[in-house]
């Protein structure tokens, strides 16, 4: 088997379930959980539509690149979100459909990086782990960014060590971030996208999180974006992961899109010839009428705001809890070790959270997610209010 596995670390909710496994919940408390970043809010109904009406496609191969008015939906929705010049990302060469940003960020760092020794691949710390699974399995070595309360838990960026550029290859971006919520501004994009320049690196940015902001006048900006700005229309050596699990509530579609410098994406569409990973149609399908309508990502924030407003009023008085800039996840300070609090929260109020230090490394004598835990506020707005309860109870009997 490759010995590279070996280097693998379980998957935080492995970790989790081990902890939970020590303790017994109340049994007079229905278990609430938000340690998992999946969408509870219904489906749009028109996607669905869409996807029954074309079930007759289960009988068709669907191809890699997928249907062209899958890709024009692509394009046309990024260049609207993210103010593009008109034709700049060409859906021919500029976008590839994929299954979900997690199969996108693994495949792409296989087929990106070239096994050379002391390859880096830089992400920010703590961190999806994919990231980190994705650099062993391709031959090259993780290096960590720690993102805490100090730097806005965006990267400082000016401090990495021109060594570690020139050994770069991947830099993954994560913005919003999971699981902080921060979002990296205009300034810095176009900072990284200048040091890609000069040590000739890729970026590439993980926006799955984008569309879940929680003011209507700035939402985040994102690197093709910034590549817009500087006139940048090849985007060279940036590519971008979107997805609609989060934007539209279809974790279970697995639909989402690589965008952004057609020399990269070429090759890459080669290799995931190779992969076999090509999008049912009907699925494709009903990725079309979700990426055309932003009603109901509208419906989708409002909900999101109303849950994230009454959590941290609840909480705000015992925790150090903050509103994120944006994603669906709170990112708070714990009184106690985060492993401890999270296991004694579900021991004696029946709600599970994650620990911060299971999605995070240490890295220069720091583990950035150590004392923290990730909230993912995708229940129902009754269920996070008492939720929120339950953590504020347990809170204030430590």
């Amino acid at each position: 088997m490759n010995r590279d596995l070996s280097l693998l670390q379980p998957y935080p909710f492995e970790k989790l379930t081990a902890l939970k496994a020590q303790v017994s919940p109340p049994e007079d408390l229905e278990h609430i959980a938000l340690s998992i970043g999946e969408p509870k809010h219904p489906a749009p109904e028109f996607v669905t539509e869409v996807l029954t009406d074309n079930l007759a496609r289960l009988s068709n191969y669907p191809t890699t690149k997928g249907i062209p008015e899958l890709s024009e939906a692509i394009a046309g929705w990024c260049e609207r979100r993210f103010k593009l010049q008109a034709g700049s990302l060409d859906p021919k060469t500029n976008v590839i459909p994929v299954n979900g940003t997690r199969e996108a960020i693994f495949s792409f760092t296989q087929a990106a990086i070239d096994r050379r020794p002391d390859t880096l691949v830089v992400s920010p710390n703590p961190f999806y782990q994919i990231y980190e699974g994705a650099t062993y399995l391709a031959g090259a070595e993780p290096y960590y960014l720690n993102c805490n309360a100090d730097n806005n838990f965006v990267p400082d960026y000016d401090a990495v060590p021109e060594s570690v550029w020139q050994r770069c290859q991947l830099l993954y971006l994560c913005s919003p971030s999971n699981p902080t919520g921060a979002v990296t501004g205009m300034q810095t994009l176009k900072k990284l996208i200048a040091l890609s320049d000069k040590y000739d690196f890729i970026i590439a940015s993980d926006e799955c999180y984008s569309e879940i902001y929680f003011d209507e006048a700035k939402p985040p900006v994102g690197l093709l974006q910034a590549c817009a700005e500087l006139g940048r229309d090849d985007y060279k050596n940036c590519v971008v992961m979107h997805s609609l699990s989060k934007r539209s509530n279809l974790p279970g579609l697995r639909s989402g899109f690589v965008a952004g410098d057609a020399a990269l994406l070429v090759p890459y569409l080669q290799y995931r010839t190779y992969h076999g990973s090509a999008m049912p149609i009907q699925h494709q399908l009903a990725s079309i009428a979700a990426w055309n309508d932003e009603e109901h990502v509208l419906e989708n924030r409002s909900q999101y705001r109303r849950k994230f407003d009454a959590v941290v009023e609840i909480l705000s008085p015992v925790m150090d809890v903050q509103h994120p800039d944006a994603s669906f996840y709170l990112w708070a300070a714990t009184p106690i070790a985060d492993d401890l609090f999270a296991q004694g929260l579900f021991a004696s109020q029946n709600v599970t959270v994650l620990p911060g230090s299971y999605v995070s490394r240490e890295a220069e004598g720091i583990l950035p997610g150590a004392g923290r835990v990730r909230m993912a506020l995708v229940a129902t707005l009754e269920e996070c209010v008492e939720a929120a309860h339950r953590i504020r109870n347990y809170v204030e009997s430590l």
